[in-house]
């Protein structure tokens, strides 16, 4: 642990050290896994699973909609924009948490597939970009406050036009 040798004892500072570093260890993989639960919930279109990782002042910002403010308007923005396609998968990537007492932000990236057509899942639109994330811990854990989504590319035709 400490620097003074392989027979030294650690220090009082060593231990204080190891849980700050383990706890912030914990804190990301709990927001890992709050991203990963959610997410895969949107795509079995189980939207109170999803909805339950947001806090009540949840804040939705995505490139073409307006800025989308409350659990229950969030919610019902996003059901109504995915609930049309047959299946989705909502892939998150290169996620990094930067924690900070019970606040925490995060970055990640965003690869969207939709299937617009049942039978014709050859021909899937998709989208991606960047994830901008604020989160709070709460009595029962970690929950989403803000996201912000841009989109930087596009693929397919969305002919479902839910994102325009």
């Amino acid at each position: 642990m400490g620097s003074k040798g392989a027979d030294a004892q650690p220090t009082a500072a060593d231990y204080d050290s190891l849980v700050r570093r383990l706890r912030d260890l914990e804190d990301k993989e709990a927001l890992r896994a709050l991203m990963i639960r959610g997410w895969r919930a949107l795509d079995r279109k189980d939207w109170q699973t999803w909805i339950a990782c947001w806090a009540e002042e949840a804040v939705l910002e995505f490139g073409p909609w307006e800025k989308t403010h409350g659990k229950e308007a969030v919610r019902a923005k996003v059901e109504e924009a995915e609930s049309p396609y047959p299946s989705m998968q909502h892939h998150i990537l290169n996620m990094h948490f930067d924690i900070e007492g019970n606040r925490a932000t995060g970055i990640g990236y965003m690869w969207f597939v939709a299937v617009t057509a049942p039978g014709k899942a050859s021909s899937p639109y998709s989208m991606g970009g960047p994830y901008d994330w604020e989160f709070r811990r709460g009595p029962n854990g970690w929950l989403l406050v803000r996201q912000r989504l841009g989109v930087w590319w596009t693929d397919g035709e969305d002919t479902l036009k839910t994102f325009e």
